[in-house]
């Protein structure tokens, strides 16, 4: 096995994205060089409250090309490839490019870099698709992904732990105000509802999965740097273990924050991703991370938030 050493300069692909956007300034807040990899597809200005550190290096680019990635793993420790179309729908509706951002760029990038890089991948909850009832699903559990988008991050997965120099992060749903804010990830869309709208209509209520929020998305990712020898060549579960809830739950925590939120249940739709499980973060917590940011502090965060945004431009495609 190589040694790995104490990365100091992280490439970040998709560096300006709802992850990434957070997870940039962390880092250089922690005192590492980063490179910030990003195609600005959503016209997005995150990480121009950045530009300012000289430690961070911005490269407009597509983590697909080998020729753009090539100098930029060269001059890298440790490698995160955040860039990816994220959940099911868009990947379903982008099949192609699906492949070509989720997969294929992921092996490019494996194949350009050097046996001493790090690897530290994101994966999704979504692998495991439909859990057994009153079941946690460890990182034991068989992955199961339904969409195309499932299947393509646990394919990525596999390659990236197969290099001996990867760690996977299987992420909760994310939740939380960042620069480059979505409004279509779950707890952030029902609190813009309740904030807007005041009311939601669901379907498939009973439906569980659980959450994290992204300040502690990009805290588990500097984790897993700062850890690595103890971490390497391992899936972690990250996710509020204390936020297994299903949508209606959900529903109820956001209320005790906006009392007049109505919550109607219909059946008029269905999640393609048939994301129905709980999960257990035992495995991450015993290596020493814990989550800092609570569902009803996110919730608070939010509710603010959307006293400046409304839904234009902070979709996903």
């Amino acid at each position: 096995m190589n040694d790995v050493k104490p990365p100091r300069t992280i490439l970040v692909t998709g560096a300006a994205g709802y992850i990434g956007a957070i997870l940039t300034p962390a880092l250089l807040a922690e005192g590492y060089r980063v490179i910030a990899l990003d195609d600005f597809r959503y016209g997005q200005s995150a990480l121009l409250d950045c530009c300012h550190d000289s430690r961070l290096r911005v490269v407009r680019g597509d983590a697909r090309d080998a020729d753009t990635l090539r100098p930029l793993i060269a001059e890298a420790d440790a490698l995160i490839p955040l860039a990816a179309l994220v959940g099911a729908p868009l990947c379903a509706r982008l099949p192609r490019e699906a492949r070509s951002i989720n997969l294929e760029a992921v092996e490019t990038l494996i194949a350009e870099s050097r046996a001493d890089q790090p690897i530290v991948f994101p994966n999704t909850n979504s692998g495991y698709g439909i859990g057994a009832p009153g079941v946690p699903c460890t990182e034991e559990s068989p992955l199961r992904p339904i969409s195309l988008y499932g299947r393509l991050k646990v394919e990525a997965e596999k390659r990236v732990l197969a290099t001996g120099r990867g760690v996977a992060l299987r992420l909760a749903t994310v939740f939380g105000v960042s620069p480059r804010m979505r409004l279509d990830l779950l707890v952030n869309d029902f609190v813009y509802r309740a904030a807007t709208d005041r009311s939601v209509v669901l379907f498939e209520p009973h439906f569980k999965r659980n959450y994290i929020h992204v300040r502690d998305v990009a805290r588990a990712f500097i984790f897993a740097l700062a850890h690595f020898e103890e971490l390497r060549g391992q899936a972690y579960n990250v996710g509020l273990s204390d936020a297994n809830l299903s949508k209606r739950e959900l529903c109820e925590e956001i209320r005790k924050q906006a009392p007049d939120f109505a919550i109607v249940e219909a059946p008029i739709g269905e999640d393609p991703d048939k994301r129905d499980y709980i999960v257990s973060n035992a495995k991450i917590e015993r290596a020493g991370f814990r989550p800092r940011v609570t569902l009803a502090e996110g919730i608070a965060e939010l509710l603010k938030g959307y006293q400046i945004v409304r839904r234009n431009g902070y979709g996903n495609g």
